[in-house]
C-alpha cells in the first residue's frame, strides 16, 4: 500500500540506526523547514513497506547495510507536514559514509548527550523512548 499525506505527496521513512552507544545523523545538504540535521530519510516508494524504505534509504544514503528492528511510530511532522515513520535498526555491514553526496552534507554518530546539539526541537516521543532504552537515560 502506498503512504501518502493528504497533498498526495509520498510518505518519508527514518532509519533510527544506534551502534556501539551512538545514533546516526545525517546533515542534509537543503534544509527542510527547521530540519538541516536528521535520521537518514526518503520517500516510501509504491509497493514497498515503510521499514524496507528505511533500511534501503540508509544504504543509498549512507552505504551502511542496516536490519529493520520495528516501526517506532508514525506521525505527520509539525514542521513538513509529512507523513513521517520512524524505524529502529541495527548495523548489519558496511561503514557509515556520505554516499549520496547530492543529498547529504556529512553524517555523524552522536552520544546521547549531544543529541540536542544537532536536533534543537524535542525528538518525536516514540523516538525519544526508544533512545532512552538503547542509550541509557
Amino acid at each position: 500500500m502506498e503512504q501518502q499525506n493528504a497533498e498526495g505527496r509520498p510518505a518519508i521513512a527514518a532509519a533510527v540506526v544506534v551502534h556501539e552507544g551512538r545514533v546516526l545523523m545525517v546533515r542534509r545538504r537543503i534544509s527542510e523547514g527547521r530540519l538541516s540535521q536528521q535520521f537518514p530519510a526518503g520517500a516510501v516508494e509504491p509497493g514497498e513497506a515503510r521499514e524496507e524504505a528505511a533500511v534501503r534509504e540508509t544504504l543509498e544514503e549512507t552505504g551502511l547495510a542496516v536490519k529493520a528492528l520495528k516501526l517506532l511510530g508514525e506521525r505527520v511532522h509539525p514542521d513538513t507536514g509529512r507523513l513521517m515513520s520512524y524505524t529502529a535498526c541495527e548495523v548489519a555491514g558496511g561503514r557509515a559514509r556520505v554516499v549520496d553526496t547530492d543529498e547529504l552534507a556529512e553524517l555523524a554518530w552522536v552520544a546521547r548527550a549531544d543529541i540536542s546539539e544537532y536536533v534543537p526541537y524535542r525528538l518525536f516521543e516514540p523516538v525519544q523512548e526508544h533512545l532512552d532504552v538503547v542509550l541509557g537515560h
